[in-house]
């Protein structure tokens, strides 16, 4: 035995310093702290370094050459069996790795050798740190193995210490939240799931594990007090800290590096049973078959989401984002029906819109002549080519928008507010109210803990991973990459810009100009809508390429930054990655919706960008328009485009996987095996859909004064987003290890950092984009009635008194000529904007009615913001984060914890007090004895 550690450790040494495989940073041996427990194994087992864990009495399971021993067995049992060959050890894990084969070149057969030492290494200290494992070839591929993991009754009670797992101590008797529809229980019966299918959980008092008190612990089964869930969790907690080399007085250690170096090919928690129909196994359970059925199942769509069971199933972590997003989707279905009914308003009323009747009519849109709005190549224009344009601008710029924009800065609120409160009820129910505390630091930061500081708390050392001077290098360095990045994406905007700058001249000069046509062609498809659709399908393309190489590039950073737990680390992700979306997403937006047409002077003076391309001008309408389609083109695009990545791929991968494998092999290969070839989610793959949603709900509030069905296609999405959700994570990927989650982390405060931006936006979308402000001015102030007992104001004349006059003949370029044939020899044209006519002592200069609308407008953002701002302070005021009820149901299990492990460790002590009293009578009764006794 010692000759084979010898041989294995002078193996290692010669190996190349290194690291291929890209391993997370190193601690030397000495300052790696020992995880095992003791009490495990026997004391000549449990040993300090890695010289004497590195084979241990029994040998790995590669060691042994014939693979028909107990340790290395071939698969006869039921197809959907969870246990070892044995049929009494569940497995709790399974590792895989692909055996090479024995005609190789030297070159990969010695990696090959370097990657088959490290296994053999890394399932050697598994085995020492109390697990079981069983080997299975493949029944379809031999090169496949297959490593099965079960973790012992006392692994799980050690470790369940070590990681604070709260357990049940009693079942609760405090009474079920009742619902707020009690007495509409005939009709929510038909959205509840099945209850004779999927049962209510039984409540109970928990309290973290200790195996001193473990009589406390309501223990029925030892089979069954640890759910599968949990011991996923123990054991992947173990895989992640067990070491599989050393070298130069360095661990390296985690089955996570090992599967990213491809020394193992997957490593996975297994699902319970087939997903389409029940488990012909008695000891297999249904919950995936109950899922897949009344949650996953298309037929299920209008049910309720069974979230104790998604919990169970799938860990806290995805119960909490399943939760989040059916409360998101209902509120939704309230703003979704205020928003169509908006929408509505504009639609039926947009016949008496009487601007856009002055722009259709050929008697007064037909005799406006625009100026062209490009230098040189672009013509006269007549006013009515926007009819269309115009009528469509009539339904969404409406007194209803104002209405739904203040709706919405309520609503927001509204969701927020209750939201928290549905998120205190569920950690009290999940046992995660004080998961925080409990929350263990992640293996890389452990990894790369070299310096030693006095903790200010404690007084006592312990180890960092950098000084305070390498964590602000860091964090520099961190900064200036995000810096660098955004700075890249608001250059691709300058990109779109030019774009649509450059491509207006060619659609100008091309497009049809006789509005009159019958080609459909000709009535709506303008020069500047052929350039805002061909410009929003442009940076549709370029969001979606930025943001697939910035994914990677956020990941860098924040692996490079280090964070200390896994919270922190999703937190700092998220922020990164939300930065970068919120700038590569919504910038065209702010551009179209306050800057174009703003800057852009007057035909003689106009306004310049890079000094070379000409400013670009919004329709006569206004950029409305423009803005409601870049939303919906950006919104169904990515709708689209998410669900082929996470839908349509995964399946057409799993399909051909199929294909490739036996027909019909599926009702003979194991369970294991069959999670084998599902796709595997990654650990990111959460984090994907949370940032999914918050995009869309930035959709839904910042720019939704613009598009009023933005939360019509929101609820449709995410009623099926759901669903889809469901399906793919229950039949197309392997099982997620479970993961306990307090909230929906970073995600909270920037739904609220959106809130109140949106506030912002919508109202200056109000005021600066749409043009209800100065239509309000100029019917309070500058349309005069006529004079008699029913005189009544009249919005007639407002499009003549919106548009400039310039005289041709002061272009800048005096060789112009017009080049409109047919609409004869003109000398004034008109242009969107409130200045001086030609003539005037001040020319071109803005005049009163500019100041008056300027003046509307800001006062109308200040009164707006307040008034919603002053509402949604008073609702953040009246609705507490925490129920009520919730408070006091906290409050007595804790009380009711306390006073039974108290009340148990007093009978202890009551009971060990007796027999020493009853000891020491004894001895002072035989001290009182006479002698000759």
């Amino acid at each position: 035995m010692q000759m084979m550690t010898r041989n294995v450790l002078l193996d290692m040494e010669l190996e190349d310093d290194d690291d291929e495989d890209g391993d997370i940073g190193h601690v030397p041996a000495s300052r790696m702290p020992f995880l095992a427990p003791q009490t495990l194994l026997p004391s000549s087992l449990v040993l300090e370094n890695f010289e004497q864990t590195i084979v241990p009495s029994f040998g790995s399971l590669e060691s042994q050459q014939d693979f028909r021993t107990p340790e290395f067995e071939e698969f006869n049992g039921q197809p959907d069996s969870l246990f070892f060959n044995d049929g009494q050890r569940r497995i709790d894990f399974v590792l895989v790795y692909d055996e090479s084969s024995r005609k190789e070149t030297n070159k990969k057969k010695g990696l090959n050798e370097k990657q088959r030492r490290k296994r053999q290494a890394y399932e050697s200290n598994l085995i020492c740190h109390g697990l079981q494992l069983e080997a299975t070839r493949s029944a379809l591929d031999d090169k496949l193995v297959f490593v099965k993991v079960h973790a012992p009754w006392e692994v799980l009670c050690t470790y369940a210490e070590v990681m604070h797992i709260k357990l049940p101590l009693k079942p609760s008797d405090l009474k079920a939240r009742s619902s707020a529809f009690g007495r509409l229980n005939w009709f929510t019966k038909f959205l509840r799931v099945d209850e004779s299918l999927i049962k209510p959980e039984q409540e109970f008092f928990t309290a973290p594990f200790e195996k001193r008190r473990m009589n406390d612990f309501y223990i029925l089964d030892k089979d069954s007090f640890f759910n599968p869930a949990t011991r996923s969790r123990i054991v992947y907690f173990i895989l992640s800290r067990v070491k599989y080399q050393v070298m130069n007085n360095v661990n390296k250690f985690g089955i996570n590096r090992l599967v990213s170096s491809g020394i193992y090919k997957a490593a996975f928690p297994l699902h319970d049973s087939k997903f389409g129909s029940p488990s012909e196994d008695p000891s297999c359970p249904n919950e995936r078959y109950l899922l897949y059925r009344e949650w996953a199942h298309p037929r299920s769509i209008y049910k309720k989401q069974p979230l104790d069971l998604i919990r169970k199933y799938y860990g806290e972590k995805i119960g909490i984002y399943f939760a989040w997003l059916g409360y998101y989707t209902q509120m939704l279905l309230l703003a979704a029906v205020v928003g169509v009914a908006c929408f509505l308003y504009g639609y039926l009323n947009q016949d008496n819109c009487t601007w856009s009747k002055e722009v259709c009519d050929p008697d007064i849109g037909g005799q406006i002549l625009m100026c062209p709005q490009c230098d040189r190549h672009c013509p006269f224009w007549k006013l009515n080519i926007t009819c269309e344009s115009s009528k469509k601008l009539c339904i969404f710029d409406s007194f209803g928008t104002l209405i739904f924009a203040v709706f919405m800065g309520v609503w927001v609120t509204l969701f927020l507010e209750f939201w928290k409160r549905r998120q205190a009820e569920l950690e009290y129910e999940w046992d995660t109210v004080e998961l925080q505390q409990e929350e263990q630091a992640r293996p890389e930061y452990e990894a790369q803990c070299n310096h030693v500081v006095i903790n200010e708390i404690t007084q006592e050392e312990e180890r960092i991973p950098f000084t305070a001077c390498g964590k602000c290098i860091r964090i520099t360095l961190c900064a200036s990459a995000v810096f660098f990045w955004i700075l890249l994406i608001i250059a691709s905007v300058i990109g779109i810009i030019v774009y649509r700058l450059s491509v207006f001249i060619v659609f100008s000069t091309n497009l049809p100009k006789n509005p009159s046509g019958t080609d459909p062609i000709q009535k709506y498809l303008t020069p500047q809508m052929a350039t805002s659709i061909t410009a929003s399908i442009i940076s549709f393309i370029i969001i979606m390429i930025l943001n697939t190489i910035y994914e990677k590039v956020a990941i860098m950073i924040t692996n490079f930054e280090l964070p200390r737990t896994q919270t922190d680390y999703e937190n700092s992700l998220t922020m990164k990655m939300f930065l970068f979306q919120f700038v590569n997403y919504y910038s065209s937006c702010f551009y179209i919706a306050f800057f174009k047409g703003k800057f852009v002077g007057y035909p003689g003076d106009p306004v310049y960008w890079l000094g070379k391309y000409r400013n670009e001008e919004c329709d006569p309408g206004g950029c409305l328009l423009e803005l409601t389609t870049q939303l919906t083109i950006i919104m169904g695009g990515k709708a689209i485009w998410n669900n082929i990545q996470e839908v349509l791929l995964p399946w057409i991968m799993n399909l051909i996987g199929r294909f490739q494998r036996v027909s019909g092999s599926e009702r003979t290969t194991p369970r294991w095996e069959q999670d084998y070839h599902l796709q595997p989610m990654g650990k990111l793959g959460l984090f994907y859909e949370y940032l999914e949603m918050i995009i869309q709900f930035g959709f839904v509030t910042l720019f939704v004064a613009s598009f009023p069905l933005a939360p019509l296609l929101a609820l449709v999405n995410n009623i099926l987003e759901i669903r889809v959700d469901a399906w793919k994570l229950t039949t197309q990927f392997r099982r997620m290890v479970p993961e306990k989650a307090q909230d929906i982390g970073a995600w909270q405060p920037i739904m609220q950092g959106i809130a109140i931006l949106a506030v912002v936006t919508n109202a200056m979308i109000i005021a600066f984009t749409s043009d209800m402000i100065p239509r309000l001015v100029y019917y309070w102030s500058f349309s005069i009635p006529p004079y008699g007992d029913h005189a009544d104001y009249t919005m007639e004349g407002y499009i003549n008194n919106t548009l400039s006059i310039f005289n041709i003949t002061d272009f800048k370029n005096t060789d112009k000529e017009n080049p409109y044939i047919g609409l004869g020899n003109y000398t004034l044209c008109r242009y969107r904007d409130f200045r001086n006519p030609p003539g005037h002592p001040q020319e071109y200069k803005h005049n009163i009615y500019y100041w008056h609308v300027i003046a509307a407008k800001l006062a109308f953002v200040i009164v707006m913001e307040h008034i919603i701002y002053s509402v949604k302070f008073f609702i953040s005021y009246a609705i507490p984060d925490v129920s009520k009820s919730t408070k006091s149901k906290i409050k007595r299990e804790k009380y009711l914890t306390q006073k039974l492990l108290h009340e148990s460790h007093l009978k202890d002590l009551t009971k060990t007090l007796g027999v020493i009293a009853e000891r020491v009578g004894e001895a002072v009764e035989n001290s009182l004895r006479p002698k000759s006794e």
